[in-house]
């Protein structure tokens, strides 16, 4: 790596004109502080786009903030991983920058035990340990469903009064926010429990291969844990399963017309329909808890509140049956290949050997499918719920004056949230006026301004001098940042007509490139076409049918989006810091997903 180049500074980096004062919208804690400059700009900062790929709503920082400190405590102080602590972060002109934090190489040996007994209890007990999990989270689910917000009413109720209950609704209202807050601070406790000792796992086994086989591609080592049964998977699976319902019932005509309002009530008058109609509701709860975006936004559009989503995915399902096409995973072919490929390298190894790596595949074979479960059950399922929430508490607010629009309150962060309960409490309390009505629109709509100005610069993939070699395995493994991708990042490339990233997903393709900046442009994808995204969602599966091919700005082998793609058999590569910046809508590509190698041909 050349040494004179380096990635700007976030003192010297500028924020886009009209976003002036961007820094008050978000927490001190998380701005460079000039105080500490020396420190900060000797630290490597990589943009993680990959969860955050648009600028953060005051609001919803919320996510951020609880996933990041809560994946560092379990490193950290839980498991005590030895080589890894948590992921330091910050927000520099609305985007997350991090910087992961590495043990003392002479502190790492005396982690070793503590980490082997503490891991070492859930790898031997990983399925009551799991089922456990489930409970919790369920039960989480449930609690965060029967938080309801209402607007105060005219008097408090005369049988609290006469029962000497001794309180008033304001407490109960203060007292669900401060719960959902808390309730969602345990989701994303849970979230972690299980997922780094996944990656964890998965390391061992991939670090033993590369010891015994230096020259092996990363993509077999994946593929030797691939096939697996996910739940992350089932929301499309009861897509496909709706769709041929409808051709076998003979309702996908009159499912064909109009909104979804309109195709469901035609749907309801033809013979079969009740059938379909009854397994459409069925497949509801809980799998249209389902994001096209990653649940880490406010304005993250849920299926079961746009029920145009998944129609819209049925209908092009449909349309494929009807012309004979399969719409199913190539689940035996993906099977075999694993199959076919550990027998190989199992053969190679000596007699002594085979035993040990039996084991670690069983172990990172077990544990890899919450890799991609707990997508389900937190990022989709979990956020739908809290969302959904904290929708029903800000359209009272704005019913009261204090916003413009019913979802404002995300302009608020959950502090000042706070502050404006208070506020509307206390005018109801003592018979007078909020002032949250004459308070909040001005500032809510400089910080619109200041978003919007914010959106117009996509971020800088990189701050300050990058680190001779990165040996974090979280970082290569998550989010594909090597020294390689650091070194293209920063060259630019001199031919621009190649692009490099890692080789995600095995398979050569070509066709025309549909560019993606955002889930809500998905129905813009063509049959054929090659997907060309700064990062897709594991919940984009159902276009997996029309594409060719996948090619993001940012992600690893485990990142969701190359595994979601082997899983589907469709050829990816990942991290290759800036195709949807270069190659333009409509450019004809060729993509090999076994060297890394994207081309534009025309």
């Amino acid at each position: 790596m050349t040494s004179h180049m380096k990635f700007p500074s976030p003192y010297e980096l500028k924020a886009p004109k009209g976003a002036e004062g961007w820094e008050e919208l978000y927490p001190y804690y998380l701005l460079f502080n000039d105080k500490i400059r020396a420190k900060e700009e000797g630290k490597f900062w990589f943009c993680d786009s990959q969860h955050w790929p648009s600028p953060f709503k005051p609001f919803d920082t919320i996510t951020v903030e609880f996933a990041v400190k809560c994946l560092g405590q379990y490193n950290t102080r839980h498991y005590l991983i030895p080589p890894a602590n948590g992921v330091d972060y910050r927000i520099h002109n609305g985007y997350c920058y991090m910087s992961p934090l590495a043990v003392a190489p002479e502190n790492i040996a005396a982690r070793v035990p503590q980490f082997m007994d503490r891991a070492g209890h859930y790898f031997q007990n990983w399925g009551p340990l799991l089922d456990n999990w489930m409970k919790k989270v369920r039960a989480n689910i449930a609690d965060m469903e029967a938080i309801h917000f209402e607007t105060l009413p005219e008097v408090v109720p005369v049988e609290w009064v006469k029962e000497g209950l001794g309180l008033d609704n304001t407490y109960f209202m203060m007292e669900s926010y401060d719960r959902a807050i808390q309730l969602l601070y345990k989701t994303w406790q849970y979230h972690f429990e299980f997922l780094n000792l996944g990656y964890a796992a998965y390391l061992d086994f991939f670090g033993f291969l590369k010891e015994q086989f230096p020259t092996i591609p990363d993509q077999a080592i994946a593929k030797m844990v691939q096939g697996v049964e996910v739940d992350l998977f089932r929301p499309d699976d009861e897509l496909k399963k709706l769709s041929k319902l409808a051709v076998k019932l003979g309702v996908a005509d009159a499912l064909k017309t109009g909104s979804a309002d309109e195709a469901l009530a035609r749907v309801a008058t033809v013979a079969g329909g009740k059938e379909w109609l009854d397994a459409w509701k069925a497949a509801q709860d809980p799998w249209f808890n389902f994001t096209s975006g990653n649940g880490f936004y406010s304005t993250d559009k849920y299926w079961i509140e746009h029920l145009d989503i998944p129609l819209g995915y049925i209908r092009d399902y449909i349309g494929k049956l009807e012309k004979g096409e399969t719409i199913d995973r190539p689940t035996e072919k993906i099977a075999a290949e694993r199959d076919r490929i550990t027998a190989e390298y199992a053969e190679l190894l000596s007699d002594e050997l085979r035993p040990v790596f039996e084991g670690k595949l069983g172990l990172a074979r077990a544990v890899f499918p919450y890799v991609e479960n707990h997508n389900f059950y937190i990022e989709h399922w979990s956020m739908s719920v809290f969302w959904r929430k904290m929708r029903e508490l800000s359209a009272i607010l704005h019913a009261q004056g204090f916003f413009e629009n019913a979802d404002d309150m995300f302009f608020l962060n959950r502090q000042e949230v706070r502050d404006a309960l208070f506020d509307y409490g206390n005018a109801w309390a003592v018979g007078g006026e909020p002032i949250g009505p004459v308070y909040w629109p001005e500032v809510i709509a400089k910080r619109k301004a200041i978003l919007a100005s914010l959106a117009t610069q996509p971020p800088q993939p990189a701050l300050n001098n990058p680190p001779e070699v990165i040996t974090e395995p979280f970082t290569i493994m998550l989010w594909g940042i090597t020294s390689e991708s650091i070194a293209r990042w920063l060259d630019g490339g001199s031919d621009k007509s190649k692009l490099t990233g890692m080789a995600a997903s095995p398979g050569i393709a070509e066709g025309r490139a549909r560019v993606i900046r955002s889930a809500d442009e998905l129905d813009l994808i063509q049959e054929g076409e090659i997907l060309v995204a700064p990062v897709t969602a594991p919940s984009w599966a159902p276009v997996f049918g029309k594409i060719r091919a996948t090619v993001t700005d940012i992600g690893g082998m485990m990142s969701h989006a190359a595994i979601v793609c082997r899983e589907y058999g469709l050829p990816a590569v990942t991290g290759t810091g800036n195709a949807s910046s270069t190659i333009k809508n409509g450019q004809m590509l060729r993509v090999d997903g076994a060297t890394g190698e994207v081309r534009i041909i025309g």
